[in-house]
């Protein structure tokens, strides 16, 4: 295993980030090869714990011979955003600088060619890492963007053209639900891991064996050792599974059992008032329409100071929020529908 240090120049003199990158060669240069990542919302952990966790298992099946494709671990993936506080609060998602969701504008490319990447020397830190990880991504046949959301289940956001080759995938890592996507407009780290390949023929694209997901791994504080134990067999299985490591005592996953629901079915739940959230669900449960799904306590103590927030369809509790303060507009949870949406925001990754 070989261990290097990534650095990223700053906007003003003096400064820079640093972030290390862990590479396994493997044996077989036909094999397929993979690229995991961490913590791009920098402030999301349990990926990191996972890969932690991970590691020792890939050194071990290094020692005896057992890693056939190459591997690259990136465990913290932002270490600009690592290193923004605010009053003492971190600040992982967005770059204070730019106001970018830090899993934003990441260059789309119509090949998977790295000299189609643009020049980012002028760009901003924020695009000088973007364009690094692509970088160090691009061309590997599974490429894993590991993430949490608030509170919820653990999922995976796929493109609906790797579905359902990829169910073996999502029965390895034993996530509870697939969300499908089609479009993405937005430049997200996993549209510029899947994107590349849409046009380009079958010997390159290679669709019968390419892997792109980001991961879900439940909510913020679900930091936890044997959380992260149980992720990092599922991402072992994973690499089992499709071949990049060997190894006979993993059993293969049985097959995928979890829900799977287009991006169009998730309704977001925007809070009517501003207040505090009484909830009614929690990650998991099912719902009918029309059940209570939270109270909004906007005017406490007095008479019409409630507000509550009812299933527009039928589906399950996907995520919800983990902070109990909420303003007008902002997003309550998400639910998993049995139907399309009618909410016109559905379809789109939230910020």
């Amino acid at each position: 295993m070989q261990k290097t240090i990534e650095r990223i120049a700053g906007d003003s003199e003096g400064v820079a980030y640093e972030f290390p990158v862990f590479r396994f060669e493997g044996a077989d240069k036909s094999a397929p090869t993979a690229y995991l990542q961490a913590a791009l919302h920098a402030g999301e952990l349990p990926g990191v714990v996972a890969i932690d966790a991970l590691m020792p298992m890939l050194t071990k099946a290094e020692a005896e011979s057992r890693i056939r494709g190459a591997i690259t671990v990136v465990p913290w993936a932002n270490p600009i955003g690592r290193a923004q506080y605010h009053f003492g609060e971190h600040q992982g998602r967005f770059n204070l600088g730019t106001r970018t969701n830090f899993n934003r504008a990441f260059p789309l490319l119509a090949a998977p060619h790295a000299e189609l990447l643009p020049d980012v020397s002028l760009g901003g830190a924020d695009r000088r890492l973007k364009h690094r990880l692509v970088e160090l991504s691009l061309g590997r046949d599974i490429v894993l963007d590991l993430h949490c959301d608030d509170e919820g289940l653990a999922y995976l956001y796929i493109h609906a053209s790797l579905w359902p080759a990829m169910a073996d995938c999502a029965a390895a890592m034993g996530v509870d639900a697939v969300l499908l996507w089609n479009e993405d407009s937005s430049g997200t780290f996993e549209g510029a891991s899947i994107m590349p390949y849409q046009n380009v023929p079958a010997s390159v694209s290679r669709f019968d064996r390419r892997v792109a997901t980001t991961v879900e791994y439940r909510g913020m504080l679900d930091v936890d050792g044997a959380l992260a134990a149980s992720d990092a067999q599922g991402l072992y299985r994973l690499l089992v599974t499709r071949g990049v490591v060997q190894d006979p005592s993993v059993l293969k996953a049985s097959s995928f059992t979890g829900a799977v629901v287009p991006l169009e079915n998730i309704d977001m739940m925007p809070s009517p008032r501003a207040g505090a959230i009484l909830y009614d669900v929690k990650p998991g449960d099912r719902v009918a329409k029309g059940d209570r799904l939270a109270t909004i306590v906007h005017a406490p103590g007095e008479v019409g100071g409630r507000t509550e927030v009812f299933a527009p369809q039928s589906g399950f509790i996907l995520t919800r929020r983990s902070r109990r303060i909420i303003r007008a507009g902002e997003d309550l949870l998400k639910l998993a529908g049995d139907k399309r949406s009618d909410d016109a925001r559905s379809g789109t990754l939230e910020d």
